[in-house]
């Protein structure tokens, strides 16, 4: 009688099995160094994971008619779980190449093909080994309002900004509530890592379009002979900062060939169904984007990590700094810097030269990078952001407003006074609603310029303090956007204060 496979709303087993020669399999595999190889097939058959993945064993002998082709193998396979870790711990003592291991795993070991459970280890490895090979999202978790009495179902929750309720996260509990609201048509298997260098849990989701949690979820055939609907999957990462109300979402990175858009719409459905995952009766919480990205997760976690839920860049980082116990509210103040020079001179030592202008051009711009951007925005930080893209929507200046000599504006009396006037303009026009700013701009005969400005770079902060520190940037008219205070990699630029792109709180 033919086996019957119902369609159910369940997971994906981690020991379902994918066919060894699926060239995404081997290319998971390839990707990954000797060492690490080597390290993930020990790991594979350690007490707390071998039952996931089972690998390929000879048979007692007398049971299976077959001993003599499993001899006459390329990989002859071994006899018991202990023989195979010492085969795998004996080879990393040895010299070979990954080829070899790759052929040993696929060909050997477990020539039967590889589990979910493996395949998701197996990229964790490759995430452990390559750190940045990731784009990630930082999303801000946010508690709602609590329904009113007499708002019906279709009542719209607002966020509340004066609650510091935080979700309580129990990973069972939010896989079972994730599976029963964003992904009950297709199939997906999970799997939580924790790595060794980031205070983070991780979360990967794979997904295939399939009704199915047997192996006719993987089975269906192309022309080509391949697994079509593996071929179709699709991988999303979630990262959850250990305390802290935030969470960082990859792309979901296709397996194969899919369509324009559904990439996006897997992350649309993530970003709807975690906050429904995280949310309790009465503590409804919802996502919010940070308009923060990066391929580095210590650049996450550096602003949008414990105890980081507000934008505390720049300058302003040193009161956020935990080794720093100096504030402006403390009834002694520190020692400013540039008297050390005159304390030195009353000590009696030799008194230095005196600086040419160069010199003490070069110096002043070094400190004033360092106002600007106080501890962050150092090379070796290691919490570098790659782009910083930002729209600037002011209005070009009039013509009357610019000076026509700039040694009158030097001599003027009132300059001081104007300055001040423009700042409090600048301030006033800040503080309207957006509505405001809208119809202003309808009104207005004033021309603003579509400019668009992208810093791209390893470190983009620290090449500006760089900047700056050298004189090429003047570190006194820059907008303080440019240090990095608002936590932002994209935004829009009103009035000279960023906002998020598409509204992030900023």
């Amino acid at each position: 009688m033919a086996r019957i496979s119902v369609a159910t709303k369940a997971r994906l087993p981690p020991t379902l099995r994918v066919d060894s020669a699926n060239p995404a399999v081997v290319k998971s595999l390839t990707r990954l160094s000797r060492e690490s190889l080597l390290a993930l097939a020990l790991d594979w058959l350690s007490d707390s994971a071998v039952q996931n993945a089972v690998p390929y064993l000879r048979r007692p002998p007398g049971e299976d008619e077959d001993d003599d082709e499993d001899m006459d193998d390329l990989y002859p396979p071994c006899r018991s779980i202990d023989e195979l870790r010492q085969l795998y711990g004996d080879m990393q003592q040895q010299k070979g190449s990954k080829r070899d291991v790759v052929s040993r795993i696929l060909e050997g070991d477990w020539r039967h093909g590889l589990t979910l459970y493996q395949l998701a280890m197996a990229d964790f490895s490759y995430i452990d080994d390559h750190p940045t090979s990731h784009k990630w999202s930082a999303f801000q978790i946010l508690p709602l309002q609590q329904p009113s009495q007499d708002g019906g179902d279709n009542e719209v929750l607002r966020v509340d900004r004066q609650s510091l309720k935080i979700p309580r996260f129990h990973p069972a509990t939010f896989l079972q509530n994730l599976q029963e609201h964003i992904l009950p048509d297709v199939k997906a298997h999970y799997h939580f890592y924790r790595p060794d260098s980031f205070p983070v849990l991780l979360l990967r989701i794979f997904v295939v379009d399939s009704p199915y949690t047997t192996d006719l979820a993987l089975s269906s055939l192309d022309q080509t002979g391949t697994a079509a609907n593996f071929d179709s999957s699709r991988t999303i990462y979630l990262a959850f900062p250990d305390g802290s109300p935030s969470l960082y979402i990859t792309k979901s990175q296709a397996t194969g060939p899919v369509a324009l858009g559904d990439s996006k719409s897997l992350q649309g459905l993530i970003v709807n169904g975690v906050p429904k995952a995280l949310s309790r009766p009465r503590e409804r919480f919802r996502l919010q984007s940070t308009n923060l990205s990066s391929r580095n997760l210590w650049a996450l976690l550096g602003r949008r990590g414990p105890g980081r839920t507000n934008a505390a860049g720049g300058g302003w980082s040193i009161y956020a700094d935990d080794k720093n116990k100096k504030s402006p509210l403390d009834s002694t103040l520190p020692t400013p810097r540039l008297s050390r020079e005159s304390s030195d001179a009353v000590m009696g030592r030799k008194r230095k030269a005196s600086l040419d202008l160069a010199e003490r051009e070069r110096k002043r711009s070094k400190l004033i990078a360092e106002a600007r951007f106080g501890e962050s925005g150092r090379m070796a930080d290691g919490r570098g952001v790659e782009k910083f893209e930002v729209v600037l929507q002011d209005p070009f200046p009039p013509s009357d407003a610019v000076d026509e000599s700039g040694e009158e504006e030097d001599h003027d009396p009132t300059r001081t006074n104007r300055r001040r006037s423009k700042v409090d303009a600048v301030l006033q026009q800040a503080n309207q609603n957006d509505e405001d700013d809208l119809d202003g701009q309808g009104q207005s005969s004033e021309w603003t310029p579509s400019l668009k400005i992208s810093f791209n770079g390893t470190h983009v902060f620290a090449g500006i303090r760089q900047l700056v520190g050298a004189g090429i940037i003047n570190g006194e008219r820059m907008p303080g956007w440019m240090t990095g205070e608002d936590c932002v990699t994209t935004g829009i630029v009103r009035h000279g204060r960023i906002r998020g792109h598409k509204g992030s709180g900023i």
